[in-house]
């Protein structure tokens, strides 16, 4: 099926042009200062060929321009990330130079502007609630490989992941309104989406407001075979932020934003098959379910921020507060694992609430053609809950007297964290450059455990606590050629927390931090007059005290630290412009992460999970004038996805997870400067890709597939001004 897939997809490729080169470190992927790329990956905005990093930026624009919604639609065009999901937007999981979370928590930092998101404690699966943001009020994506612990801090061990948003304009008045309509093989209705931004200048140089909206409404594509249901996994995501740019003195600064996101899924879009990808039932599709009980998924964001810098000449101060909270719903079918035993059915409903503060101070010198510095001091504040339950009905869906509910589960937890950091780059020459950067952290944890099944009399449950302290750090020299190339080569290292374990007799009374050693090299350069441009970069990582789950008494697991890892590839992404216009793009990455420690959990040698060994994206761009008041553009890109395995390669749990290859399309025609239709195909051969797959824990004897999104067809009107 892939190699189809693939024969399709390139020979159409060769009959037409494509998309804008993702994640390219180049003039078409990232915001823009004149003709340089600026980042501000080191928290100070700078050329990312500067950046002694391994960065990769796709911009809100070109989110759009492909028809996307959500990570799993970009992940293919930025080297060496791999998304997977649970079936619903703002349900994926990161994965950045194959350090996938095989524990209990992210692995990849996710950053919103200049705040952290996303819970660092180990009770709260933030390693799958990755916020997964509506595309329209986005400026950009920066992808930073390898560990970032140094400034980014904990849970940040494969690499962090930022959303830039659009900032409010101080001079012009501005405006844009979307409405796209789109159709999915396999749903019979059709999908829509509105957006609309608008940014004010009130005091002209001084103060401005801005504003937007969006909404996108994604019609269902699995059937249920069982209850006869069809497109059951529709979903609705919306989003809104205001913003606020105040520059009251040339050297004072202060912004404010808020946020709200909200998913709400009727079901989740998990699709079961037998076991090596045969049917659900005999002359079943492959996009079909057979849940007993409908699985929503609800999730509501909400993120307040407020920053201050004064530039006093020699350095700026900078503070950035924020607060976000967010609150997950969501219901598993678990009747075939838990209705046995008492004849009925079993909905197991799981709320999730996550309340974070943080603060960061910053003293940060000006550029300087000597000796660059930066100061800090960082401080987050969490209070989570997260409660499950299991009911017990019966096939009226009424509640059995005596039996529900038949499990109670209650995970109550605080995580608290202090840090300092420093980073500086001394340029002892104008070719010769050398950055480092130092970070102490100490985290303090509670946790307390609440576990009854009231029908086996069972009632356990302890209180925890953890205090744990971390150094981390990274050093980069880098040789500058000339302004179009650099090579360098930097050793970081970064952690994961541990915490407190469950709270029973004889169970460790805690789990420490996974650490991470990351060796890397790399080259960054363009030629001829910028019209050619390659990144590239080889790296090894070594991952030490794994945290993986141990079985104790009573059959309740616990984590422990238990083993070691290593993850070494070659990323690579090239550009090529051969004439005004026109351009081609395609990046590279092989990843082989195993373990290397025989423990209980992993053997020797061991692939890791969820982590293809080859990914790659071919990409083309062609832009050209229509008369004098219209211009035009074309596009298409084929991405591969190479084959994984669902768990450690020793695991009873572990399938593999064939690759899958697509081909996407769009182009666009502007008229006027104001007015743009676009259309665009995803997945045009509709290949029937596997995001996710893995042995399905709430319907014995299937697997449990995430599917790529069949084939789209959208058309888009855009007004700006």
């Amino acid at each position: 099926m892939m190699k189809n897939a693939l024969l399709a997809a390139g020979s159409t490729l060769a009959m037409c042009t494509a998309m804008p080169a993702f994640a390219q470190d180049s003039a078409d992927t990232a915001a823009r200062d004149g003709n340089e790329i600026v980042v501000t990956a080191q928290k100070r905005t700078e050329r990312l060929q500067d950046v002694p990093i391994s960065i990769s930026v796709v911009t809100g624009e070109q989110m759009q321009q492909s028809g996307g919604s959500q990570l799993t639609d970009y992940a293919a065009y930025v080297p060496g990330l791999q998304v997977d999901n649970a079936g619903s937007p703002g349900r994926s999981t990161l994965s950045l130079r194959g350090v996938a979370p095989i524990g209990p928590s992210a692995t990849v930092g996710i950053y919103l502007d200049d705040a952290p998101i996303g819970s660092s404690g180990i009770y709260n699966r933030s390693q799958i609630f990755t916020l997964d943001l509506l595309p329209y009020d986005i400026e950009r994506l920066e992808v930073l490989r390898g560990p970032q612990g140094t400034l980014y801090g904990a849970s940040s061990i494969g690499g962090l992941f930022k959303y830039v948003t659009v900032q409010p304009d101080l001079r012009d008045l501005k405006a844009k309104a979307t409405g796209e309509v789109f159709t999915i093989s396999n749903a019979d209705d059709m999908g829509w989406a509105a957006s609309a931004m608008v940014s004010v200048p009130i005091i002209a140089d001084e103060l401005a407001v801005s504003g937007s909206y969006s909404r996108r409404e994604t019609p269902g594509f699995i059937d249920n075979i069982l209850t006869g249901e069809k497109d059951v996994n529709d979903a609705v995501q919306q989003g809104a932020r205001a913003a606020l740019l105040w520059q009251p003195d040339p050297a004072l600064t202060i912004k404010l934003s808020a946020i709200w996101q909200k998913t709400d899924s009727d079901n989740q879009g998990i699709l079961y098959e037998g076991f090596g990808g045969t049917p659900l039932a005999a002359g079943a599709a492959f996009l079909s379910t057979n849940n007993q009980l409908a699985d929503p998924f609800n999730s509501e964001f909400q993120y307040y921020s407020g920053s201050i810098a004064y530039d006093f000449g020699f350095a700026e101060l900078s503070s950035t507060t924020s607060y976000s909270k967010l609150d997950i719903f969501e219901v598993s079918d678990a009747s075939r694992v838990f209705g046995g035993a008492f004849g009925g059915l079993a909905p197991f409903p799981s709320e999730l609430l996550q309340k974070k503060f943080t603060e960061e101070v910053r003293l940060t010198s000006a550029p300087s053609t000597s000796f660059e510095w930066m100061v800090g001091f960082f401080f987050t504040d969490e209070d989570n809950t997260h409660s499950q339950i299991v009911r017990a009905l019966d096939f009226s869906l009424n509640p059995i007297p005596g039996v529900d509910p038949f499990a109670i589960v209650g995970l109550p937890n605080t995580y608290k964290e202090y840090a300092v950091f420093g980073n500086a780059t001394w340029k002892l020459s104008e070719a010769f450059h050398l950055t480092g950067g130092l970070r102490w952290a100490r985290n303090d944890q509670t946790f307390t455990q609440l576990t009854e099944i009231p029908l086996a009399g069972l009632s356990i449950g302890g209180d925890g606590t953890s205090r744990e302290e971390v150094v981390t750090y990274s050093v980069s020299p880098q040789f500058i050629i000339n302004p179009d190339t650099m090579v360098y080569a930097r050793v970081a290292t970064g952690y994961r927390p541990g915490g407190p374990n469950v709270a029973l007799p004889g169970f460790p009374t805690t789990v420490g931090s996974e650490r991470v050693t990351s060796y890397e090299a790399g080259i960054k350069a363009a030629f001829l007059d910028r019209a050619v441009s390659i990144d590239a970069s080889v790296f090894m990582l070594d991952w030490d005290d794994l945290q993986t789950s141990a079985p104790f008494a009573g059959g309740i697991n616990g984590l422990v630290n238990a083993g070691t890892a290593r993850s070494k590839g070659v990323e690579a992404a090239l550009r090529i412009q051969p004439v005004a216009g026109l351009s081609f793009g395609w990046n590279f990455a092989y990843t082989d992460a195993t373990c290397t420690e025989t423990t209980a959990a992993c053997t020797d040698g061991d692939q890791l999970p969820n982590v293809p060994k080859v990914s790659t994206a071919m990409t083309a761009d062609y832009a050209f004038a229509l008369g004098d008041s219209a211009s035009a553009r074309v596009g298409g890109s084929v991405r591969i996805i190479g084959d994984r395995i669902s768990a450690v390669e020793s695991s009873p749990l572990a399938v593999p997870v064939e690759g899958f290859a697509t081909l996407d399309l769009n182009a666009a025609v502007t008229f006027g400067e104001r007015w743009t239709v676009r259309a665009y195909a995803r997945n045009l051969t509709n290949e029937e890709g596997r995001i996710t797959t893995n042995v399905a824990t709430t319907n014995p004897g299937f697997l449990a597939t995430i599917p790529l999104q069949p084939r789209t067809f959208g058309v888009a009107l855009d007004l700006s001004f």
